[in-house]
C-alpha cells in the first residue's frame, strides 16, 4: 500500500489510481473510507471483495459538492435539498432515488442511493481533482471497527489496497448520520 500525503503530486497519484480502477483509502471527518470510482462497476465490486461485504449492503457515494446530487439521484425532494444546503459538506448521508445509470453494485440492488459531501479538506481536494463520485464505505473489513487513522487502514488491508491518503486522525470517529 502506498502512503500518500496531501501534496498535489500525491493527489494526482491517487486520482490516477482511482481512474485505473484501484482502491484508495481516504480520510473523511467521520472515518477513513475505502474509495473507488463510483462510475466503474468493477472498481465498486472490488470494494465488496476487499471488505468481505455482502453484495446487498449498499455503499455511500461521496460527491465533491451538493451541485452533483442530480448526477446520481432523481426526484430529489425539496427537504433533501434543504438538508444538503444546511449540512453539506459534513457528516450527513441522504438516501434518495437513484438515477437510472447508477450501477446496482453501488446500491445493493435497491432503487435508492446514499449520497454525501464530506467536509475533510483532503477528501474535498481528492473529490475536486477526481471530478466525480467516489463509492467509499468505511475502510475496514465487514464487521470490524471503522478506521480513524491511516495506520488503522494499513493494518487492516496491507497491500490489498493501492494507497491510503493520510489526512491525520478523523475528527468525528463514527459514521455519518443517515437520513432517508
Amino acid at each position: 500500500m502506498r502512503h500518500l500525503s496531501a501534496n498535489p503530486e500525491d493527489l494526482d497519484i491517487a486520482v490516477d489510481l482511482l481512474r485505473a480502477g484501484a482502491l484508495v483509502a481516504m480520510p473523511t471527518e467521520t472515518v477513513y473510507g475505502l474509495a473507488a470510482d463510483a462510475s466503474n462497476p468493477d472498481a465498486v465490486r472490488a470494494i465488496f471483495a476487499a471488505k468481505g461485504r455482502p453484495v446487498d449492503h449498499p455503499v455511500i457515494v461521496h460527491l465533491p459538492s451538493s451541485s452533483a446530487i442530480d448526477d446520481w439521484a432523481v426526484e430529489v425532494p425539496d427537504a433533501a435539498r434543504r438538508l444538503a444546503a444546511g449540512f453539506w459538506p459534513g457528516p450527513l448521508t441522504l438516501i434518495l432515488s437513484r438515477a437510472p445509470h447508477v450501477d446496482p453494485a453501488i446500491t445493493g440492488g435497491q432503487d435508492t442511493i446514499g449520497l454525501r459531501v464530506p467536509a475533510h479538506p483532503l477528501a474535498q481536494a481528492l473529490l475536486q481533482r477526481f471530478g466525480g463520485g467516489l463509492a467509499a464505505p468505511s475502510a475496514n473489513r465487514f464487521g470490524h471497527v471503522s478506521p480513524t487513522t491511516a495506520a488503522h487502514v494499513q493494518a487492516e488491508f496491507g497491500d490489498e489496497v493501492a494507497a491510503v491518503l493520510d489526512g491525520g486522525p478523523c475528527e468525528v470517529g463514527v459514521e455519518s448520520t443517515i437520513v432517508d
